[in-house]
């Protein structure tokens, strides 16, 4: 068994490789996650890199510390951008009209790479990667942990068949291009083709996923990265403190007025102060969320249309529909 893994992070890390050099770019939206630095280590052999890091002003925000262990280890130029208010007000218009969301999880992730993005076509980089892809294909995300190979397989494949990338639509905007080395259609087809058991192990008394991916880098990335647990892009830049602005800016008497007003005009269930000032953004730039199609699948809180196979609404958030 030894030897079979062995092999499988030796051909991981050789065709990951050759995905990254197919996509070799000026710049790296770094977070200091495994899925970034593993893109790392292996493009710093080819081209020097220029690192990007994002962090919401006054807030937490490890990431920062991650970034520039790697940063450091492997030599890049790195810099730090940090945003305040007045920049996400600026922001949350275009990443909303964009992505046509205002699922609060997909805002608040979202302005991050988009600062970040833009913080990188500032300094002249106009292609950059991202680790995309990563969780999708190696189940990254802990909602699988825990299930039986056969349902985490099931759950996999469906994943493999809604994701769907901010980082794509916002470069757009930027004039960049994003590249993504683990949606390599090589590398691709042989993450899909692992054992679902390589993805998910316990190891030092842990669930971990992404399991064979930290085997695969396990001498190469420092310890600290490599047994980093998954951090969610607005608890790593400190964007997640957002819920708390909104709350405080938002009075209790607005928001109860305007839920029942979106609830009764636009058949719209509103959740949160923070999903009433994206909506209100959505509403003025996108227009009232109404299905696409009558025959496909309709989330019952929003009215918008999502794949059949899906359980969740890209457009407002909802889940599990």
């Amino acid at each position: 068994m030894h030897n079979y893994i062995n092999e499988i992070c030796q051909k991981l890390r050789l065709l990951l490789e050759e995905a990254v050099k197919r996509n070799l770019s000026e710049g790296v939206l770094l977070s200091g996650g495994l899925d970034t630095s593993a893109l790392v280590a292996l493009a710093s052999k080819y081209t020097p890199l220029k690192a990007f890091t994002v962090a919401f002003d006054g807030a937490s925000a490890p990431d920062i510390n991650y970034a520039k262990l790697v940063a450091d280890h492997f030599g890049l130029k790195h810099s730090v951008q940090t945003f305040g208010e007045d920049d996400l007000y600026k922001a949350i218009p275009l990443v909303v009209k964009k992505l046509e969301s205002f699922d609060p999880m997909e805002i608040r992730n979202s302005l991050t790479i988009f600062i970040g993005l833009k913080a990188a076509r500032e300094k002249g980089v106009s292609s950059i990667m991202t680790g995309d892809g990563c969780d999708e294909l190696f189940a990254g995300y802990s909602f699988l942990f825990g299930l039986e190979k056969e349902k985490l397989h099931f759950e996999l494949q469906r994943l493999w068949k809604v994701m769907r990338f901010s980082s794509v639509d916002l470069a757009y905007l930027l004039g960049m291009e994003v590249k993504l080395p683990y949606l390599d259609s090589e590398f691709k087809e042989f993450a899909m083709e692992i054992d679902p058991e390589l993805k998910v192990q316990v190891e030092r008394g842990q669930t971990w996923g992404k399991w064979i991916i930290r085997k695969a880098f396990e001498n190469i990335l420092p310890e600290e990265i490599v047994w980093r647990a998954k951090t969610p892009i607005e608890v790593g830049s400190g964007t997640a403190t957002l819920t708390t602005i909104f709350n405080s800016i938002i009075s209790d008497v607005y928001f109860r007025e305007k839920m029942e007003k979106y609830l009764d005009e636009d058949k719209v269930t509103i959740r949160d102060k923070e999903q009433l000032f994206y909506y209100e953004v959505y509403r003025r730039t996108v227009g009232v969320p109404h299905p696409k199609d009558i025959a496909g699948k309709i989330c019952p809180y929003c009215n918008s249309t999502l794949p059949l196979i899906s359980s969740y609404c890209r457009t407002c958030g909802a889940y599990p529909i």
